[in-house]
């Protein structure tokens, strides 16, 4: 998605001139009309505006008097080819990504077709014994157990891949023999891969210990190979990129009903009553973006957890964000989570 789409956002009341200069300064041949709010009003292409001039409209009125009401639209959810193929059923070089009724972005059709080339190292950590899921992980680990036909970690490698990613460290422990060589050094999918191996566990963070000293000077994200989730991971890194964190840590809201009605009081009096309140937290999704050199601060065969280790670097007053992700996510822990998996993986696009 451009950095800059909000470039091509307008008011209802700019003039058809202005909305040509945004379709000619972006080159996106068309701009987006919203309010103060930035609803989605409509858009206006390069066409639109030309049969407005035939029509006899001037290029000093309203660019509403022209404006196409009633856009096809996505939400940040739509897969790349998703939106590949509506932007070329309805022969449209960009589609506004909605989300509850605001714009929060803008998709072109050269970007979908153009896929980057990103060399930022992702750790993949399967080292997990699975212990939730026996007897299914007594003879196989956790991240080959298939959902649909495909092992849980090759749908997210392939997740990784279609964004753009092409280096690739697997950190192993539990049968890592069958790992290694269902994947190999990554050739089948035109990628690499390098596994590193713990002797004993070392907790989420500990790996990172273990790295290579060759591994590419950028910002590597992390995520636990039993995770099952659609994040536009190329978001998570602009986003990374953007904030200039050292450290990011994607979050999803955790919804949680109290089953009593909730008193509040003040020396003995009763200040007010909520019956059954809904308390809403932030829980760690066990994907993370570091710096190099957060992860050169892991010792080799530290045992640290990637929370701990974020601890330290906010009490060293580090930049330390919190990405929220509303796209699907399922953590795969248990025997229920791995059946909701297989029931949902037809709807995911992955």
């Amino acid at each position: 998605m451009s950095h800059k789409w909000q470039n091509t956002l307008i008011g209802p009341d700019s003039t058809i001139r202005e909305a040509l200069e945004v379709i000619d300064r972006e080159a996106l041949r068309g701009a987006v009309i919203v309010d103060q709010a930035n609803t989605l009003l409509g858009v206006v292409s390069d066409g639109d505006i030309r049969r407005g001039l035939l029509a006899g409209v001037s290029l000093d009125e309203s660019v509403a008097k022209v404006m196409n009401a009633t856009p096809f639209t996505a939400t940040p959810q739509s897969s790349r080819q998703q939106l590949i193929e509506l932007m070329e059923s309805k022969e449209i070089l960009s589609i506004p990504l909605i989300e509850d009724g605001i714009v929060v972005g803008l998709q072109t059709l050269h970007e979908s077709l153009h896929k980057p080339r990103l060399e930022n190292p992702i750790f993949l950590m399967a080292g997990g014994f699975g212990t939730r899921l026996r007897p299914l992980t007594n003879n196989c680990p956790k991240p080959l157990l298939k959902v649909g036909d495909k092992p849980i970690l090759e749908i997210t490698l392939l997740n990784f891949i279609k964004s753009g990613f092409v280096n690739f460290y697997i950190s192993t422990h539990y049968m890592p023999e069958m790992i290694m060589d269902y994947f190999g050094d990554g050739a089948k999918w035109g990628v690499n891969i390098t596994y590193v191996y713990e002797d004993s566990p070392l907790g989420t963070g500990g790996a990172l210990g273990l790295l290579p000293s060759n591994l590419p000077k950028l910002p590597l994200i992390m995520m636990n190979g039993d995770v099952l989730t659609n994040v536009n991971f190329q978001k998570l890194l602009d986003f990374h990129n953007n904030e200039s964190a050292d450290a990011s840590m994607c979050v999803r809201e955790y919804e949680y009903q109290i089953p009593y009605g909730v008193i509040q009081g003040n020396a003995g009096k009763i200040t007010s009553m909520v019956e059954k309140p809904t308390q809403i937290f932030h829980i760690n999704a066990g994907i993370y973006v570091v710096n190099p050199d957060l992860i050169e601060q892991v010792k080799e065969n530290e045992k640290v957890d990637m929370p701990t280790l974020l601890e330290r670097q906010i009490e060293a007053q580090g930049n330390v964000m919190m990405f929220p992700i509303h796209e699907y996510w399922l953590d795969i822990g248990r025997m229920e989570d791995y059946q909701r998996a297989q029931a949902d993986i037809h709807t995911l696009g992955l």
